[in-house]
């Protein structure tokens, strides 16, 4: 069977990277930063989260860690992009290089090995039971014992939508994005704002890594984020960077690579199942696209 109650188990860990990833990319968007390094920022935060977690002895210092250096790659981004006016897109890309060569690199010179490190000394993050859904079969499955990330990216959510409809600095971020003479006007400086939502956009994705190497697993492979970066850009562009409409497109994607997973079994060939979120996601972003074109949003 395809949808049983391990399959609603295990569509929170695959839903948890995209939605954190998507969020920071939400951020970005909205402060007219075309962020494209999601993918080697969730790299960069999965490897430091299962460092930081090795070196501490505990998860919190695995997360800590995936925080702290999601945070720094999101400081050299709006360093080389916004403070020395470089292309968004190639320091993009040069930033999604730099995580893996830096990642493999660190692979050995750490930890002496290649490929994948894992020890029993990763600690996990720890998952919460709801005891009080186990009388109902499908939302226990789904929704007790999933990790602690899932929940905060589900608070994430909602806490960035209240930041950028009625915080005073998610109004001053919105106008950076849509109206940055607005805040010269007030004294502001838009290149500020947009370094401060890079940095947080890092913050982010070094959860989402953190999700992929600590919580979904307790183990760093190379380039583990696999595409994953990529998907999140598409959520973004697909919801113009609106959080509530992100959380369901997430649910959408970490369904399809949920699907792909399970439908292995049926002896379909591993690529095709690999490549299957990534077609779809293609397929809904040309649509998108092409509905924006019809309505005149874009030329």
């Amino acid at each position: 069977m395809l949808f049983d109650a391990a399959f609603l188990d295990s569509l929170p860990r695959f839903v948890t990277p995209l939605l954190l990833a998507a969020l920071a990319g939400a951020i970005c968007h909205r402060a007219a930063v075309f962020n494209i390094a999601l993918e080697g920022m969730m790299l960069i935060g999965a490897f430091s989260a299962v460092a930081g977690a090795y070196a501490s002895g505990t998860w919190i210092g695995g997360v800590a860690m995936a925080m702290l250096f999601g945070g720094l790659a999101g400081l050299a981004f709006a360093w080389f992009s916004i403070r020395r006016g470089g292309d968004d897109i190639v320091v993009s890309i040069g930033m999604n290089f730099l995580a893996i060569g830096s990642t493999i690199f660190m692979l050995r010179l750490l930890f002496d090995t290649r490929g994948q490190f894992d020890d029993p000394g990763i600690i996990a993050v720890p998952k919460i039971p709801l005891p009080f859904l186990d009388f109902q079969t499908g939302l226990s499955s789904l929704l007790s014992n999933q990790s602690v990330l899932f929940w905060l990216g589900l608070a994430l959510t909602f806490a960035i939508t209240f930041l950028l409809r009625r915080h005073r600095f998610g109004l001053q971020l919105r106008a950076a994005g849509e109206n940055p003479e607005a805040l010269k006007t007030a004294g502001l400086s838009p290149d500020r704002i947009r370094s401060i939502a890079v940095v947080i956009s890092g913050v982010l994705c070094g959860l989402a890594g953190a999700q992929l190497s600590i919580s979904n697993v307790t183990l760093f492979t190379e380039n583990m984020s696999a595409g994953r970066g990529w998907i999140a850009v598409v959520i973004v562009l697909m919801c113009s960077g609106r959080p509530l409409w992100i959380l369901p497109t997430a649910i959408l994607f970490g369904l399809i690579e949920a699907l792909g997973f399970r439908i292995q079994g049926l002896g379909l060939p591993q690529q095709f199942t690999d490549a299957l979120p990534y077609v779809v996601a293609l397929v809904v972003l040309a649509a998108v696209l092409s509905r924006k074109k019809k309505s005149g949003q874009i030329t």
